[in-house]
């Protein structure tokens, strides 16, 4: 159950729900001089208990359950089409209780708060999720601290030849960069190639001009670590938001989670960008 997966339309549908509730404790319908007992008294308003309040909570349960398991069917219909129907039943039910109200009774605080809250229920579970403003992430997810290049910080240039190498000399401007040799070897400026170019494939440089974006996968998929191994460090889950720091190669991306692991994602297919 990830409460990140829930939008702002599904913070409307609890806040009608609450507000349903309250209103189930006020006056449905006034009368002057006589005080008429809320709508949990079915003795004295019948069915509005069940036709409006019941059908609104169950409605709000529904969609909001639709959100954690969105396979979920019941009677072979998701959750979301029943509690589309009883959102809409409830608004219609409380709509006509309004109409049909008595000539000796006038309408109450509850029965316009009902009125106000199953037409928001039946306008979220229609329309909610054609509305960009309703569709977004009801909770934002926490973004981590800006990624400094790799071995330098940030605004101050690292002195190299390679990308994050430490500790490398500085080269002049105008003149020919000059090779740098491997850690505790000698310099070879022409490498001509030999037995080992065939064994060891150099891994792909990132990219110079990228520049770190947020994004999110459409399904599950696994983060691998950057030593190669095999085994995932973690799996990236939709509807959640990631950072990628580095590009490797046309499809692979380095990405990292909020509490701050690296790894390679391989497969970069269908991402939506932030």
């Amino acid at each position: 159950m990830n409460i990140r997966s829930l939008t702002r339309g599904d913070g409307v549908v609890i806040g009608a729900a609450a507000l349903l509730f309250i209103a189930s404790f006020l006056d449905f319908y006034s009368a002057t001089g006589i005080d008429r007992p809320s709508v949990w008294d079915l003795d004295s308003n019948h069915l509005t208990l069940p036709s409006i309040f019941l059908l609104g909570f169950i409605a709000a349960g529904l969609l909001i359950a639709s959100r954690f398991q969105p396979e979920r069917k019941l009677a072979g219909l998701p959750l979301t089409a029943w509690g589309t129907v009883l959102a809409v039943s409830a608004a219609w039910s409380s709509l006509w209780a309004l109409i049909a109200c008595p000539d000796v009774l006038d309408l109450g605080a509850g029965s316009i708060l009902a009125l106000l809250a199953t037409l928001a229920l039946a306008g979220v579970a229609i329309a909610g999720a054609k509305i960009p403003a309703l569709a977004g992430q009801l909770v934002p997810e926490p973004r981590p601290a800006a990624v400094p290049p790799y071995a330098g910080q940030p605004g101050q240039p690292q002195p190299g030849a390679g990308y994050g190498y430490p500790g490398g000399q500085q080269t002049p401007y105008g003149s020919t960069p000059q090779p740098v040799p491997p850690y505790g070897g000698t310099p070879n400026p022409t490498p001509g190639p030999g037995p080992q170019d065939s064994q060891h494939t150099p891994a792909p440089a990132p990219a110079a001009d990228f520049t770190p974006f947020w994004f999110a996968v459409p399904v599950a998929r696994p983060l691998y670590g950057e030593d190669g191994s095999p085994t995932p460090i973690a799996e990236l889950a939709p509807g959640t938001w990631y950072l990628a720091v580095e590009q490797r190669g046309a499809a692979t991306l380095i990405a990292q989670t909020q509490d701050g692991r690296r790894g390679v994602l391989n497969d970069t297919s269908g991402i939506q960008r932030g």
